[in-house]
């Protein structure tokens, strides 16, 4: 298992793109779940933050293979991935986000 966290810049005056792309995650929990679990994800979670003035997303995850999700969601054909795809055409600044390194994992183990 796989453990990340990912911190993205978005673009500016992203705000109510970012409201409408959690809104629609929520509205179709069902396909964003069903999609997770192709690609082998045990969680995602999404955090929004600004710092020095500017906005960005944190993402957490537990996965089995970063790479295979990655290339899982590629070739997906759900919605909810497609749409999420677009988001981050739309939001994301390009090359401006960072992978961080796991120091200390306080998670109960798995049974």
């Amino acid at each position: 298992m796989e453990i990340i966290a990912r911190l993205i810049e978005l673009k500016p005056d992203s705000a109510d793109l970012v409201r409408e792309w959690a809104g629609h995650l929520d509205a179709h929990r069902e396909q964003a779940l069903a999609s997770l679990r192709c690609e082998g994800v045990a969680l995602e979670s999404w955090f929004s933050l600004s710092l020095e003035g500017k906005d960005y997303l944190l993402c957490y995850m537990r996965v089995d293979s970063l790479l295979e999700s990655q290339q899982i969601a590629a070739d997906s054909v759900n919605p909810v991935d497609a749409y999420h795809q677009q988001f981050k055409i739309d939001t994301w600044v390009r090359g401006a986000g960072a992978i961080g390194k796991l120091l200390v994992d306080l998670s109960p183990p798995q049974e």
